[in-house]
């Protein structure tokens, strides 16, 4: 069987897998890391977001075999870990403030989709707009959205 080494929120990690065992499946049934969450498997329902080298993806899509040595995988376990400081990351913070979470299931893939969203809008030099929000897919069965966008305008501010 391969052996597949990566990152994952800054440790190195080696399993033995095949090459087509989905990530999802390695990052929750072999390494434990429960934040990313399965939805739906086929990359639609987007509760399993994580992030790839600084970039929102799907785990449930990606093979293991896909990464290399030098990859970092981020999870909500460790957002937090990616910005100075002992607290949450403020996006994690504005969820909080505002409530977001009614049966949590999605907010993990919620959350880091948000934080990919609001880095490529700083990025091009602008305010995230309703426009931007309206790009995010990410499904919530209990229907927070509008807390969502709000959480998400707030914690912008903040990154």
């Amino acid at each position: 069987m391969p052996t597949h080494t990566f990152r994952v929120n800054g440790e190195t990690v080696r399993v033995d897998v095949e090459n087509d065992v989905r990530l999802l499946w390695v990052l929750r049934d072999i390494l434990g890391v429960r934040g990313p969450k399965y939805g739906c498997g086929i990359n639609v329902c987007k509760a399993c977001t994580s992030h790839i080298n600084g970039k929102a993806f799907n785990p449930c899509a990606v093979p293991v075999g896909d990464l290399r040595p030098e990859d970092e995988v981020t999870t909500i376990e460790g957002l937090a870990d990616t910005v100075e400081g002992d607290g949450l990351h403020p996006m994690q913070d504005a969820w909080i403030e505002h409530d977001v979470a009614q049966c949590g299931y999605c907010q993990p893939g919620q959350i880091m989709a948000a934080v990919d969203l609001v880095r490529r809008v700083k990025e091009e030099g602008r305010a995230i707009s309703d426009a931007d929000l309206d790009t995010l897919r990410n499904i919530c069965r209990c229907g927070t959205y509008p807390r969502i966008r709000d959480a998400i305008r707030s914690g912008s501010e903040k990154m």
